[in-house]
């Protein structure tokens, strides 16, 4: 059915109207992931000043062997999802892997669930998970180390500070080729074996020491070592949220246009209707009046 030149119109402003929305939400998307990258850039600098530490303190130690932790019945999975919408199917994809990761441990063993956004917790839960309540992600650059320290205080009340027998992993998003995205899972605890390997000479005269004892230098690190890390993983997922929003936003806008397109199109065709039919209505009233005269 055509439509008339007044909806056409309507129409046409409507989604202009639009295409200013998506365009403003690809804007803010485009700036909001420029602070997290530097963020993940300024703490991967930090985690080698940090990995620095740790060859000190196995130098130190003469190469601190760490209890093995394979028998370990319980472990805890840091979930990072997104509140903020406009991102696709985020949350439900890392759900579902998630998930599927959870299903390919040992029956026996129990994985304790933390999660990051009230949407990443319906999502689990509707993948017949129980997470804890969820914790609420970094609405800015300054939220990720609160999110950080709260992620930190709740891992070492689950595994009563006994963070050297506990396992740990990090489910987030993170970057692919291509502007894509995919879901990480990894293992932060136990720690990597490599980080207390001490060198064979140290590269100065000055030898490493400390005045804590041991235990608590390494219980220092770990903590250290956990925040970073988590840091790292915050910010990632965030660039993340925000390079799928702004890839959605594209699409939308692209849709938009081809929309509006096609409106113009149609707008200019009622239009050069219009304009015939009133050229017709001239003529024929000339010729009629031409036929009246004679």
């Amino acid at each position: 059915m055509s439509q008339t030149l007044e909806q056409l119109s309507r129409k046409n402003s409507t989604l202009s109207s639009i295409r200013g929305i998506v365009r403003t939400m690809k804007t803010l998307s485009a700036i909001n992931a420029a602070p997290y990258e530097q963020a993940a850039q300024a703490i991967e600098k930090y985690q080698a000043g940090l990995a620095q530490a740790w060859a000190a303190f196995a130098y130190r130690m003469g190469g601190q062997q760490l209890p093995r932790v394979t028998d370990s019945l319980r472990q805890i999975l840091v979930v990072f999802g997104s509140d903020h919408g406009l991102c696709g199917n985020y949350n439900e994809q890392l759900a579902a892997d998630v998930a599927g990761f959870i299903s390919r441990q040992p029956v026996q063993q129990q994985v304790e669930l933390l999660c990051v956004g009230a949407q990443m917790q319906a999502a689990l839960e509707n993948g017949g998970l129980a997470p804890t309540p969820a914790m609420l992600p970094p609405a800015s650059v300054s939220g990720l180390e609160r999110l950080s320290g709260e992620l930190v205080t709740r891992i070492e009340q689950l595994c009563c500070d006994q963070l050297v027998e506990t396992v740990v992993w990090l489910a987030y998003t993170r970057r692919a080729e291509q502007g894509t995205r995919q879901s990480a899972i990894r293992q932060l605890l136990p720690l990597d074996e490599r980080l207390l390997r001490p060198a064979r000479h140290w590269p100065s005269r000055s030898l490493p020491d400390f005045q804590e004892s041991p235990l608590v230098m390494l219980s220092a690190l770990l903590r250290q070592y956990l925040f970073a890390s988590l840091y790292r993983a915050t910010a990632e997922a965030m660039v993340t949220e925000n390079a799928a929003r702004l890839a959605l936003m594209q699409q939308a806008e692209q849709s938009v246009d081809e929309r509006l397109d096609d409106v113009g199109r149609a707008l200019s065709g009622v239009r050069q209707e219009a304009i015939t039919s009133e050229l017709m209505d001239i003529v024929i009233g000339h010729i009629h009046q031409a036929d009246e005269e004679d």
